[in-house]
């Protein structure tokens, strides 16, 4: 009996490990699309999934995954994206200043805006946004809105961004005086 309850008691903290470990990032499916090869007895299908991980404190990426299900593109997409995580420059809740980015065809503009405005954006760059953890923007996507490069432009945009201190110790100047 005395084994019995110990085996109780491994398999309850095995759980308690498993629910203590905090969810690092969100995970956000931004697009999923549906593709055909046809061959001589028909056609295949096949998924692609674009995937967007944040930690809502200014870490964010994106991937890509493909696959023959769904489930399994999801997975190859968030794996993908975890792979390709970047730090972008916030300033509180929005952006330290205006930016545009651009990727291929698309090209998207992202404005600061002030506390209490919220997201305004569409799909694909609202993921984007939302996972870095920016509560207060402006954007518009300018030419292109296929999800992939509307993603990649966003991510180039914010990947520019700059604050005072990041110029000034380029330009080998204090803070105060730029």
């Amino acid at each position: 009996m005395a084994y019995q309850d110990n085996s109780r008691n491994n398999n309850n903290r095995r759980d308690n490990r498993r629910d203590e470990a905090p969810q690092e990032f969100s995970e956000k499916v931004v697009s999923l699309n549906r593709v055909s090869k046809t061959v001589k007895g028909g056609r295949i299908f096949k998924f692609a999934a674009l995937c967007v991980v944040g930690d809502g404190k200014g870490r964010v990426g994106f991937g890509l995954g493909k696959a023959g299900e769904v489930s399994e593109a999801i997975r190859k997409g968030i794996d993908d994206a975890k792979k390709h995580i970047v730090t972008i420059t916030r300033s509180g809740s929005t952006i330290p200043h205006e930016v545009t980015g651009e990727f291929g065809a698309g090209r998207v503009l992202l404005k600061p805006a002030p506390p209490g405005t919220g997201v305004i954006a569409g799909g694909a760059v609202r993921a984007v946004v939302e996972a870095a953890g920016i509560s207060d923007i402006r954007t518009k996507c300018l030419r292109s809105n296929n999800p992939q490069n509307v993603v990649a432009a966003t991510m180039v945009g914010l990947r520019s961004l700059r604050d005072a201190a990041q110029v000034a110790k380029i330009r080998g100047k204090s803070v105060e005086e730029i």
